[in-house]
């Protein structure tokens, strides 16, 4: 009996670690799927995976955004580099390099490279021999966005600039004259690649009446303009500009020597006649027929009056005429129709006591306003430089486009009669230059 009951409490017992066995298993097996069922936490996993490729994300777009305004930055550098470089005539690399340093990009630092080719070496104006191309580039090291890619980024922004195809040939100072420039009748104005100015603020500070014509390269008044439908300007007509500035305000003839006031008169007697430098203030005058040579060097008309007839001839190379006076009396010129005019000014590096560099006519600023001057030879009237008559009303017809190389006209107002031819390949001359000289962006 006894061992029957030890039977039974042995199998009660197994039973129940058995029964237990199979709870907690059950138990297991339902936190176990619950588990597997639950979602709640599941986005730290996704996170967790996902972390390196939002960083590298998060880099490349703050990379991206940087890398952007150094191109911008980039772009400004080039731009100005190219129109400062196509302006500034002579050392174009020394030029480009200095304006993009001051964007921050310094040539051969920080791996910045710029580059200045003349004329372009890609594009569509490899051809045009006056166009500056600058390219600037730089590497960028990688930060964050190495995750994508190795090795540096390479920024790189370029311009072309071309500079106008010419400067001011032609200038009138009166800040008030009405018609301070005047082309009138059926008279044509050829500007050769260069520009007209006004600086006067009048209504009109250009008149161009009649059947009269003009071509320039560009035509700029600080007023406005009379008979604008007659103007040719391929680089456009601007009303309204600020005034040009007088390229020779700073500049006067060295003391004039003693005077001789006797008359020279130049006849047609079969032999020509030379005068040298020095101050006159007697009238020189050049009958039609004669010739008189002039020597190199300046020549003072002190109260004097220059006249060539038509038909005479006065020539002179390395040569100032400087028109100058006093009270009442001052000096002037008056060039007859068809004389032979060939009168070049002084080339650069020319000693000043010898003459005045890129000038053939001067006129004393204290001479009165509108003092006349009548300079009306036409087609064989050939003047090499500038002629600066800052006080002086100018009537002037000459140049045959061809022979006439440089020719620029500064004078307080200008009349251009008849048919005038004038062009500024003054480079062996060195002339001021009458404007801005611009440059225009293409690329």
């Amino acid at each position: 009996m006894l061992s029957g009951w030890k039977y039974c409490r042995t199998r009660i017992g197994s039973v129940s670690q058995i029964s237990g066995r199979i709870v907690v298993e059950g138990r297991l097996r339902r936190l176990l799927q619950h588990f597997l069922r639950d979602q709640s936490g599941s986005y730290v996993l996704v996170v967790a995976l996902m972390m390196p490729v939002l960083a590298g994300t998060a880099g490349l777009g703050t990379e991206v955004v940087w890398w952007l305004y150094e191109h911008k930055n980039m772009q400004s550098a080039a731009d100005s580099g190219a129109v400062s470089a196509a302006t500034a005539g002579s050392d174009i690399i020394a030029q480009a390099n200095s304006v993009t340093a001051s964007y921050g990009y310094v040539n051969g630092d920080n791996s910045v490279a710029v580059t200045v080719n003349q004329p372009p070496s890609s594009g569509n104006y490899t051809t045009t021999s006056q166009a500056v191309e600058v390219i600037v580039s730089q590497s960028q090291p990688r930060m964050l966005s190495s995750l994508f890619g190795s090795g540096p980024v390479i920024i790189t922004a370029r311009a072309v600039a071309v500079p106008n195809a010419g400067t001011g040939c032609v200038l009138a100072l009166d800040p008030t004259a009405s018609s301070a420039v005047k082309v009138s009748g059926s008279n044509q104005l050829n500007l050769i690649k260069c520009n007209l100015y006004s600086d006067s603020n009048a209504n009109p500070s250009l008149d161009v009446s009649g059947s009269a014509a003009v071509s320039a390269n560009q035509v700029g008044v600080v007023g406005n303009i009379s008979g604008a439908s007659n103007i040719t300007a391929p680089n456009g007509i601007r009303t309204g500009m600020r005034p040009v500035a007088d390229p020779y305000a700073n500049v006067s003839p060295p003391p004039e020597p003693s005077c001789s006031n006797a008359k020279i008169t130049v006849n047609s007697n079969g032999k020509n006649t030379s005068l040298s430098p020095g101050c006159y203030s007697g009238n020189i005058t050049v009958n039609a027929g004669a010739t008189l040579n002039l020597s190199p060097g300046i020549y003072y008309l002190d109260g004097a009056n220059l006249s060539v007839a038509g038909n005479a001839t006065i020539t002179g190379t390395g040569v100032t005429l400087v028109f100058t006076g006093s009270g009442n009396s001052w000096g002037t010129a008056s060039i007859g129709s068809n004389a032979i005019v060939n009168l070049t000014a002084p080339s650069p590096g020319t000693p000043a006591s010898q003459g005045i560099p890129g000038i053939v006519m001067y006129g004393d600023r204290n001479m009165p306003v509108g003092t006349a001057f009548n300079l009306t030879g036409g087609g064989t009237q050939n003047f090499g430089g500038a002629i600066y008559l800052p006080k002086a009303s100018l009537n002037f017809s000459g140049g045959d486009g061809t022979t006439t190389s440089c020719t620029k006209i500064i004078a307080d107002t200008i009349a251009l009669t008849g048919s005038s031819n004038l062009q500024v390949n003054c480079a062996g001359l060195g002339t001021a230059t009458i404007g801005i000289t611009t440059a225009q962006l293409f690329e």
